[in-house]
């Protein structure tokens, strides 16, 4: 959607390849790679006389077609995968052979002194300065492997938040509630949940939270160090003189991830992550050999006072920032709490930079319009919102759904965490959605409830089948798609099912009112 501009079901990608469906995949749309009929902003840019480049994660299609080479990016280094080993070419999970690197359309073998972060950084320095010489102005995508598990930071940053986190994850979330109400990201007076899947730290041993409290150092370590390498892409462009005239554009593509098990260091969770050579010791968690995760709790203590996580449709999972700088859009410092979406950030990219829209035929072929809405209005402070009351927003991932419109959500989450119901909420007010409006405002229920179904009918959106679960998916598609089948499939269901089990374990209810 950021990419492109246009709704990820139409866009080929409703859902990561590794969890779709077999009826699922029988639809065109549903196949988890970017589709032919849509046009990046990369492409629209080059184009334009814009050198493109691209360093970074892309699991959008490994097939020649599908490379970032192909789809308007002139020079790439790229991660195909999920996620990958931040320190070394191996892959986090069983089910793939290899860690599938590519640069410039071919297979890459990473560096002896990789490290995720410095290397993306210094590859699109790299690309920067080869096209430096001709006066074109550039467009750069950097999407970082940072914080995607495996969570692995240089200890310089781990050691900085050693004891930072040594009072839990109930009181982290109280913090970030105040710090972001203090910021004023957040009304003041904003209630949270304490979601269902949050442990009890006090009930843990004094070994348990030194050990928990290091998984979200090595975190925090990970966040900083890639705050550092874009900080010397930033001191790179004022050493060449680029610096004032570059926008950037920062946000990130979903909450924390809660995936991890909770504690990740007994006996079925440990199999997986040592079959790939892995250890989860405490002394060198994180390091080149870890395999640290964050788990449920500090997964929710981080999108505080937000609900849920990854994967969930809950506004922990989806609100992230939103940042837009530079000089080209002007000095000023403001904040806005206006709704924005993923697929703005392409027209919003085209309009900033005077490059027009596809039409219906693009080089040659039909291509999906650009639905998401030009933020510049908003950027300049013309406007205060992008939406008006009236329009509306849907979003679905393997049945959870959302519909956004003015300053209402209706939105379902699907057991384990779940139950399957829809709700409403003005999430203005209300963030955390803990008041639930369904039954005091029915006529807007059943309203945004039509609108929800009219979002499936347009976007083409499948159900998934009965039974369906995202970690069991992933355990039958590395069955059916492996080359190494049983050994794969043992290797995943050892990694994966520790993982649902935890969730499985959680009661079927949304969450629990905070005391």
């Amino acid at each position: 959607m950021l990419l492109t501009g246009v709704d990820s079901h139409l866009a080929g990608v409703p859902n990561i390849p590794e969890m779709i469906a077999p009826e699922q995949r029988a639809q065109p749309n549903y196949q988890g790679v970017l589709g032919d009929d849509v046009v990046t902003v990369a492409t629209l840019l080059e184009d334009a006389g814009y050198n493109t480049y691209m360093a970074g994660k892309w699991h959008m299609g490994m097939e020649p077609d599908k490379l970032p080479s192909r789809r308007g990016f002139q020079r790439t280094v790229a991660m195909m995968d999920s996620g990958a080993d931040n320190w070394e070419q191996r892959p986090y999970l069983p089910i793939y052979d290899q860690a599938n690197w590519f640069a410039d359309g071919e297979r890459f073998t990473l560096p002896d002194d990789f490290y995720s972060s410095r290397f993306l950084v210094d590859s699109m320095i790299e690309f920067i300065d080869s096209g430096s010489q001709d006066g074109e102005p550039f467009f750069a995508y950097l999407p970082f492997m940072a914080v995607h598990t495996p969570v692995q930071a240089p200890q310089e940053f781990i050691d900085r938040y050693m004891g930072v986190y040594d009072t839990g994850w109930d009181d982290l979330r109280e913090q970030r509630l105040e710090r972001a109400a203090a910021l004023g990201i957040l009304p003041a007076d904003t209630p949270m949940v304490r979601m269902e899947t949050t442990d009890d730290w006090d009930a843990l041993s004094e070994e348990d939270r030194s050990y928990q409290a290091k998984r979200m150092a090595v975190y925090a370590g990970m966040i900083e160090a890639m705050d550092f390498h874009i900080g010397r892409l930033i001191d790179h462009l004022k050493q060449t003189g680029q610096y004032d005239n570059t926008i950037f554009i920062v946000t990130s593509d979903n909450g924390s991830e809660a995936s991890g098990p909770a504690d990740p260091r007994g006996f079925p969770q440990r199999l997986g992550p040592a079959n790939l050579g892995y250890n989860l010791d405490y002394e060198t968690l994180g390091l080149k050999g870890s395999f640290s995760t964050i788990g449920p709790s500090f997964a929710s203590a981080s999108a505080s006072p937000l609900a849920y996580y990854k994967f969930y449709a809950g506004e922990g999972g989806m609100r992230v920032p939103l940042i837009i700088s530079g000089e080209p859009v002007g000095p000023q410092l403001r904040m806005t709490r206006t709704f924005a979406w993923a697929t703005d950030i392409t027209p919003t990219i085209l309009s900033l930079t005077g490059v027009s829209q596809p039409a219906e035929r693009y080089a040659g072929r039909p291509v999906q319009p650009i639905t998401g809405r030009d933020l510049t209005p908003v950027i300049s402070g013309a406007s205060d919102r992008a939406y008006g009351p009236d329009d509306w927003v849907g979003y679905e991932l393997t049945d959870h759904g959302v519909l956004f419109q003015g300053d209402y959500k209706l939105v379902v989450n699907q057991p384990p965490i779940g139950d399957g119901q829809w709700r409403l909420f003005n999430i203005a007010t209300d963030p955390g959605e803990t008041v639930d409006l369904a039954a005091s405002e029915p006529q807007r229920f059943q309203r945004m409830l039509a609108n929800y179904e009219q979002y499936r009918r347009d976007n083409k959106v499948v159900p998934v089948p009965e039974g369906y679960s995202q970690m069991r998916q992933i355990v039958l598609n590395a069955l059916l798609q492996s080359r190494k089948t049983i050994i794969a499939f043992l290797l995943t269901l050892v990694v994966v099912v520790p993982f649902y089990v935890a969730y499985k374990s959680a009661r079927a209810n949304r969450a629990l009112p905070s005391d």
